[in-house]
Parts: C-alpha cells; sequence; structure tokens
C-alpha cells in the first residue's frame, strides 16, 4: 500500500515519518521544504497555495494522511481553498485522513474557522475519508503560552482549560487508520487529563526549577468564554496516556 504524507516538514508531519519508518507502507512525502534525513522516502515538492505539484505528488497513492496546514498565515488559501482543489485531485485513492482539532465549531478564531470549513468539504466530496480531531498538542502550548516568561512570571490566561496531547501518540493512531476502512468523523483523541493554563505553567516551573510565578490575566469576549467552559476538550475521549508533566520531564531524552 502506497502512502502519501502531506505537509511532511510540519510537527505532526515529522512524527508521523519517524514512525512510518518501522512500517511496511511505501511512504510518498510532500512539502514545500524537502524534510532532512529522508532517503528511504519518496519526496515530492509541492505548494497548497498554488496547487504546484500536487498532481505529481498524488500519482499512485491509496492512502493520504493530511497533515499540511497553516495556522499562522494563508490559512484559507492553504486549508480551505487549496484544499478544496486538492480534494477534486484525489477522487481515486482508498481512503483520505484528516486530521482535525477539537472545538472548531464553538471557538471563534479564523484558523479553527477554516479547519471546520474543510471538514465541510471533505464530508461534501467524493473523497473515501475519516475525520479525526484531537486536542492541543502538548508543545504547541509549551512553545506558544509558556515559551518566555517576563519579569520573571508567566502572563497568562491561566483559567484556560486544555488537555494536551502528544503528537507522537496521534501519529501513532494515524497510522493505525490507514489499513482500516474510511468512517467518516470518528471519535475525538484527547489527552489524559484537563488541566488550566495556570497548571500547566506550575508544573513547567516545577519540572524546570525555575523561581518564576505566574500572573493571571483575564479578557472580554466569546474566545476567552470558549476557553474558559473547555470548549476544546473531550471528557470522554481520553486517550493518550503520555501527559503534559510527563512531556517535559522526556523532553530531550
Amino acid at each position: 500500500m502506497k502512502v502519501l504524507i502531506t505537509g511532511a516538514t510540519g510537527q505532526l508531519g515529522l512524527a508521523l515519518l519517524k514512525q512510518l519508518k518501522n512500517t511496511d507502507y511505501q511512504v510518498k512525502i510532500t512539502s514545500r521544504r524537502k524534510p532532512q534525513n529522508i532517503n528511504q522516502f519518496e519526496w515530492v515538492y509541492s505548494d497548497f497555495s498554488t496547487g504546484e505539484g500536487l498532481k505529481d505528488a498524488i500519482t499512485d497513492i491509496d492512502v493520504i494522511i493530511h497533515a499540511a496546514t497553516s495556522p499562522m498565515k494563508d490559512s484559507k488559501n492553504v486549508d480551505v481553498i487549496g484544499f478544496g482543489k486538492f480534494l477534486d485531485m484525489n477522487l481515486q485513492i482508498k481512503h483520505f485522513i484528516y486530521p482535525s482539532i477539537v472545538g472548531i465549531e464553538d471557538i471563534p478564531m479564523n484558523y479553527y474557522k477554516y479547519k471546520y470549513q474543510a471538514e465541510e468539504l471533505l464530508i461534501n466530496s467524493s473523497v473515501p475519508h475519516t475525520i479525526i480531531r484531537a486536542t492541543q498538542f502538548h508543545s504547541f502550548i509549551e512553545n506558544s503560552l509558556l515559551s518566555k516568561p517576563l519579569f520573571k512570571k508567566y502572563f497568562v490566561p491561566g483559567d484556560f482549560k486544555f488537555q494536551t496531547v502528544d503528537t507522537s501518540e496521534f501519529a501513532a493512531h494515524l497510522i493505525q487508520l490507514i489499513g482500516d476502512v474510511p468512517k467518516g468523523k470518528i471519535n475525538d483523541f484527547g489527552g489524559p487529563e484537563i488541566l488550566t493554563l495556570r497548571e500547566m505553567a506550575e508544573l513547567k516551573i516545577k519540572v524546570n526549577n525555575e523561581s518564576n510565578k505566574v500572573a493571571n490575566l483575564s479578557f472580554p469576549g466569546k474566545l476567552y468564554r470558549a476557553f474558559l467552559k473547555g470548549k476544546n476538550t473531550n471528557e470522554q475521549q481520553k486517550l493518550g496516556k503520555i501527559t503534559f508533566e510527563e512531556y517535559l520531564r522526556n523532553k530531550g531524552k
């Protein structure tokens, strides 16, 4: 079976490649930049914002795991417009696996809105597919919200709830879907525990033996309330095993 991984240089894409090295699948990867140390994989250049290279990428492919995304810039063009054109090219594949994000219909962020629109495009297409949503990755929270203290403090919306999951565990779950039949939208893949951002900051301070403190911030608006209510979590789907504290302790090992 020949598998295509899009977005091969992203965090999820790299986690997929690391584990696919140990499988019998024929793996083709596609991205704008060529990943390092991928000699056992066939790489094809592609760009979802222009469509360049995508037809070559999908040639002779059975299954696609679509890890390509653009959360920070040009999101609509890549995740909706480019994605829609990509679906029109993939009518002959056996299984399109689409990783998405828990709560995207309830959280008023443009990127989440575009991910939800992409889900709808896939659902309304004739492409055989599985949609699997995950909660935020451990590394995303650490690198985006807990990256650097200011004046010996982490200034955070401390009451925000997160159910972070390890990227490698989600990647392993996606790989298990390759040999399965398309199932439409399936159960979410959530982390093992729900913590507030304050609790996560305090764990980072403890694990790293920091002298920093945590300062709590609050904001008005629907976005703030959505995270306060845990719209990005799923209490019933704690499938991940690696906790945020374990992730912090195992970094670099």
